[in-house]
Parts: C-alpha cells; sequence; structure tokens
C-alpha cells in the first residue's frame, strides 16, 4: 500500500544541509533484556539522518500512536542499531543488517510476538534493505511495515551510493508508505524540505498507526 502525494517541480537548494539538525549519531550497543517476557506486538523502527541514537522524533510518535489503538496489548520496542550518518553507503547497509538480525531472532525467540518494522528517511531505505534480503519464513512474524519520507526520488537517490530497492515482495502487501507533499525525498520534483518532518502534523503517523493496528 503506497500513499503518495505529487507536487509541482521545482529546483531543491540546499537539502542535503537541511535534512537534520541533529548532530551525528554514535553507533552504540542495543541493551538485552535478560528473560524478559515476549511483548504481544514489536516495533522495529530505524530512526532519520543524524537523529540521536533511539527510535527518533517520528518513530516514537508512531510508537506511541501504535499504542493507544492496539488495546490492551503489550507493545515492545526495539531501535535499530546504526549511525544514522551521512555516509550512506556503510551507515544504511548498517542498519538494514542489523534490523534483519533482529527481525530474525525474534522471529526465532518470540514466535507468537507480531512485528511491525517502521522507518523515517534513511530509516525508511533501512526497511527496504532489511526486508529485501530477510529469509522468506520470517515475512509471517511481521506484520506490517510503515515508512515515512522513504528514498523515492531522483534527488534521494543521488544523495547515496545509487538506486535505493523497495521494499522486499514479501513485505510490500503490508507495507504504507507516507509521503508529505513536497517532500523532495520522496515526492519526485518535491521542493520543501519543511515537509521532510511534517509527517506528525499532517496526521500521516497517527494515520500510519491505524494501518498496522489493523493488520495486528
Amino acid at each position: 500500500m503506497k500513499i503518495t502525494n505529487v507536487g509541482p517541480a521545482a529546483r531543491v537548494v540546499g537539502a542535503l544541509a537541511a535534512m537534520a539538525a541533529c548532530s551525528p549519531a554514535l553507533l552504540i550497543s542495543a541493551p538485552t533484556a535478560v528473560g524478559a517476557p515476549c511483548p504481544d506486538v514489536e516495533v522495529v523502527f530505524a530512526r532519520g539522518t543524524t537523529e540521536p541514537p533511539g527510535v527518533g522524533g517520528i518513530g516514537q510518535a508512531f510508537v506511541d500512536a501504535l499504542r493507544s489503538k492496539v488495546g490492551g496489548r503489550t507493545v515492545g520496542v526495539y531501535a535499530v542499531n546504526y549511525p544514522a550518518s551521512r555516509d550512506f553507503a556503510r551507515s544504511t547497509p548498517a542498519g538494514g543488517d542489523d534490523m534483519s538480525a533482529h527481525v530474525q531472532a525474534m522471529a526465532q525467540n518470540c514466535p507468537q510476538t507480531r512485528m511491525v518494522l517502521g522507518g523515517y528517511s534513511q530509516g525508511a531505505a533501512v526497511v527496504d534493505l532489511a526486508t529485501t534480503h530477510m529469509p522468506p519464513d520470517v515475512a509471517d512474524h511481521v506484520a506490517a511495515a510503515a515508512e515515512f519520507g522513504g528514498a523515492r526520488s531522483t534527488f534521494a537517490d543521488s544523495l547515496s551510493a545509487g538506486p535505493l530497492p523497495s521494499v522486499g515482495p514479501l513485505y510490500a502487501g503490508k507495507t504504507v508508505e507516507m509521503c508529505v507533499p513536497n517532500d523532495p525525498i520522496c515526492d519526485q520534483g518535491g521542493w520543501d524540505m519543511g515537509a521532510h518532518g511534517a509527517y506528525v502534523a499532517t496526521g500521516m503517523v497517527n494515520e500510519a498507526a491505524a494501518f498496522a493496528a489493523s493488520r495486528i
């Protein structure tokens, strides 16, 4: 499922420098909860470029919105452990590897847990890479995926080492792709970098959470 809005073609000026205001994130080890019970639902989310370690602002808004829609079910959260740096050739594949490894481990150790994958900006590309390379049987453990401002434009491709893949075919039918009008990362011809940070304000985070909740 893809939700995208195409705006007028225009020149993108200084977009790379405006992708985030935070200082570059450091790669840290995610803590492991020893003996923690398996949650009913787990959100596995990859933050955007240069956001500090964690799920990021849009990721946290998505988690909060999803929790409000799943009744009494428990919701765990895993923040993909990757640099989220502007060195896209190394950062994005590292995120894809970490998401893939975690999802496979959860599928084995918590087979009843329904996973929801998510990513914002570069994090959406992490979802694409992970779902492209995970073993086919893992897909049955993933209820839904949500991508916000994913790299779908020529401009976005120019920032990476080359065109990025789309979400894996086994996940396409359970994935919602959100794109704010004129977001130059996902909207071909988009021109407003402010749109790239407007996913909460436009209601798209809540809409994606409703989509995910309907599939759990």
